[in-house]
């Protein structure tokens, strides 16, 4: 793959290129949050491994201003911020997955293949449907009986994963693997609140609602 790592330290910038090239990754490095900004946007990566805390501009910034350009790349942070608040804003602001330092290299390339993984399993000119709701994978927009639908990030990678397994029961941690990593603590009850943030966004006002719970089993999106 070809990786940004936006890092300002640079032990770990160096201990991350040199890593990631002996498993033969092409990397770049930036050393503040314009600069990363500038390279993600102007060249063609397929993952930017982003630290939080940066000069110029912080990770939370530079997230915000890669992804309103090409919201298709992955985004991995890789901080020292490690509450339930940080990782909430981190995924709010359009990371993909968040994985806090001090880490194991082996489980950061263990996120990179499924990031890639995800990254490879849509195609330009995919369009789930499930009923009159409609997502245009590559255009981002989600529509229900023709009308827009605004999502955040994690609130379209969810509907997403919902709709690419339409029909089909998907428990809580087949959904925290594929949606936020596959570390994420499923003892949060974060994946119960976007379900939620779905059902008002995509189910609210309709007779007929699209996103289930199978008690005891986990969440599905059915016609």
């Amino acid at each position: 793959m070809n990786i940004l790592v936006v890092e300002d330290e640079p032990n770990v910038s160096s201990f991350l290129k040199k890593g990631l090239e002996e498993q033969l990754h092409k990397v770049t490095v930036a050393y503040d949050g314009v600069m990363g900004t500038k390279l993600a946007l102007e060249n063609d990566f397929e993952l930017v491994i982003l630290d939080i805390i940066l000069p110029q501009i912080n990770g939370l910034e530079a997230c915000r201003q890669i992804k309103r350009f090409k919201k298709e790349l992955p985004i991995l942070m890789l901080t020292a911020l490690g509450t339930v608040a940080d990782k909430v804003q981190g995924l709010e602001n359009g990371a993909d997955d968040y994985l806090t330092k001090p880490f194991h290299f082996e489980e950061l390339l263990a996120r990179i293949k499924a990031l890639d993984r995800r990254r490879m399993t849509v195609f330009p000119g995919t369009v789930f449907s499930v009923g009159d709701l409609t997502m245009d994978y590559y255009a981002k927009t989600v529509k229900r009986n023709g009308k827009i639908i605004l999502l955040t990030v994690k609130e379209f990678s969810l509907l997403e994963v919902l709709m690419f397994n339409k029909n089909r029961v998907l428990s809580r941690a087949y959904i925290a693997e594929a949606v936020w990593g596959i570390n994420f603590n499923r003892g949060t009850n974060l994946i119960d609140v976007y379900i939620n943030y779905l059902r008002t966004k995509i189910d609210k006002g309709y007779d007929h609602q699209l996103i289930h719970t199978i008690v005891g089993m986990g969440y599905m999106i059915k016609e």
